[in-house]
């Protein structure tokens, strides 16, 4: 097996999979060269000689450009490279999605949550949303009952570790010393969910708008079943702006029920209220049951945190493959983190399907950059310490691997941040490149399931939607197997083709789709949801 890659027959760099000496012999079929220098596993090295302002390629795009002379065998760093795109244009190109291998998957079903709108869930949950930050104190104490009450809190084993401590027992906690939770009362609703944020009031009408739409989303989602809306009154983000945006793009039909303080004598009287038709409303989402439905009625979120050099030679192609085929056989997959995908424009919009879509496309990258540029910032300062470290040095090199998660499908439609998908096929979602807000605002526009790629770890989950961790080298589920779901280093650390992970992968899918397995991150309880503010969030 080779220990360097070179991803597509245009780059003149390749990348180390393993740790290469100074003279280490690279080889190739018409001649050989001698590394100069220590090249770290996942780190870039020059396959020719570079002279000050040369470009370097990778995945056949331009990703940066030469600061100073640079000779065959040399390791690429920051110092010796700055980032660089390639410019972009409409070209009016037609474009054919390459064919994908689907036959064993005709066939293939799930056990969801049918709803009358169509869709179909992976989970059945009940939220709670404020409509406004100054309301995320009465969902503390609702929280509080629900959980306990309807068997859905989970025991904190640190705070067990602590009364050992403060009674002077020995620290260590057996999970047989951990209390179990109460069965729950509805056997059929996964959770019940509570999405506090700092917003609704005090910022600008379209932050509130955003928001809105946002929440909306969040109601219209195929794993919740219902929701309980609770409003001071006064705040910019009204109960009439989420009621309008819920007529929007699905015809809904899921209990919603509203509480606006203001319109009652007290907090005690709003919330026994809330207690009181909530739960009427529970037993009645709990007679829903699981189904078979076909894999068509999947949407996958792609996403990527933590990423690592190897992110966009393993996890992030094997999670494109696995979003083709579901594309393939009649479902939706959405792409989300645009400055992620600075420097592949052009391969995108020669993917859309007209001028329309390819100019939203270039509106809503050009904007977004721009924005970004009036801070003192932009898409060029991207990539993390860790990305950095780990070989990813500029935003392009970060970026023409974090695309290969959306496959090689054709461009189904082009979303704004709380858009709705409603287009089969592929969707590129306009989100930061922060894990949360990103992920939030993917579970927003209607996936049902998120694939998440990390070559560094990261345990970021979602409160409606499992979030599958796929991890780009084998040495991180060893490391940090409480977060990891997925192998995909096995690409070069086995040497398991593609196709075969990703017919492992679909398994996996099925069964947390299925409700027979749950994510590390619902495991965790980790319920991250942060709206993005429409200012600049890298």
């Amino acid at each position: 097996m080779k220990n360097y890659l070179i991803i597509s027959p245009e780059d003149n760099v390749a990348v180390a999979l393993e740790d290469l000496k100074p003279g280490d012999s690279i080889t190739f079929p018409d001649g050989s060269f001698s590394l100069k220098e220590l090249v770290p596993v996942k780190h870039k090295f020059a396959l020719n000689d570079f002279n000050i302002n040369d470009r370097i390629i990778m995945y056949g795009v331009p990703v940066g450009k030469v600061l100073k002379p640079i000779a065959k065998g040399e390791l690429i760093t920051t110092e010796n490279i700055k980032h660089e795109a390639a410019t972009y244009a409409f070209q009016n190109k037609e474009y054919q999605t390459p064919k994908v291998d689907i036959s064993d998957l005709k066939e293939r079903s799930f056990l969801g949550y049918h709803r009358s709108d169509g869709q179909v869930g992976t989970a059945n949950y009940w939220i709670f949303i404020p409509m406004v930050f100054c309301q995320n104190r009465n969902l503390k104490v609702l929280r509080e009952a629900f959980e306990a009450e309807l068997g859905y809190k989970k025991e904190n084993p640190y705070k067990l570790q602590l009364k050992k401590l403060v009674s002077g027992e020995s620290a260590e906690v057996f999970v047989e010393d951990v209390e179990k939770a109460s069965e729950k009362v509805f056997e059929n609703i996964d959770g019940i969910k509570f999405l506090t944020h700092e917003g609704g009031c005090g910022g600008t009408r379209a932050d509130a708008e955003a928001l809105v739409n946002l929440l909306a989303g969040y109601i219209k989602n195929p794993n919740v079943a219902g929701a309980t809306v609770m409003s001071l009154g006064c705040q910019h983000a009204q109960i009439s702006m989420i009621q309008e945006a819920l007529t929007k793009d699905i015809n809904l039909e899921k209990p919603v029920l509203y509480f606006e303080q203001q319109q009652f004598s007290s907090e005690k009287e709003m919330l026994m209220s809330a207690v009181n038709k909530t739960y009427k409303e529970l037993s009645e989402v709990n007679k829903i049951t699981r189904k078979p439905a076909p894999l068509s009625k999947l949407t996958l979120g792609l996403e990527c945190g933590g990423s690592d050099g190897f992110s966009g030679i393993t996890a992030n192609p094997l999670i494109g493959l696995v979003s083709d085929k579901i594309n393939a056989l009649g479902g939706k997959s959405i792409l989300s983190e645009f400055p992620e995908l600075c420097g592949v424009e052009q391969d995108l919009i020669d993917r859309s399907p007209n001028r329309d879509i390819a100019d939203k496309f270039i509106h809503l990258m050009e904007s977004y950059n721009k924005k970004a540029h009036e801070v003192g910032s932009g898409f060029d300062m991207n990539p993390s310490p860790g990305n950095i470290k780990d070989g990813l040095i500029t935003d392009a090199i970060k970026s023409a691997g974090a695309a290969t998660k959306g496959g090689r499908s054709a461009i189904a439609d082009v979303l704004d941040y709380a858009e709705y998908a409603t287009e089969q096929g592929l969707n590129l979602l306009c989100t930061p490149g922060n894990d949360v807000e990103s992920t939030t605002g993917l579970a927003g526009s209607g996936a049902n399931m998120i694939l998440f790629s990390t070559g560094l770890g990261t345990p970021t989950g979602n409160p409606v939607c499992p979030v599958i961790k796929i991890a780009s080298n084998s040495m991180l589920p060893a490391k940090m197997k409480d977060i990891i779901d997925f192998d995909a280093g096995k690409l070069v650390s086995e040497g398991i083709s593609q196709e075969e992970l990703s017919n492992q992968l679909i398994e996996l899918i099925i069964e947390i789709a299925s409700g027979k397995k749950q994510t590390c991150a619902d495991k965790l309880g980790q319920d991250d949801f942060i709206p993005w503010k429409r200012g600049v969030s890298l």
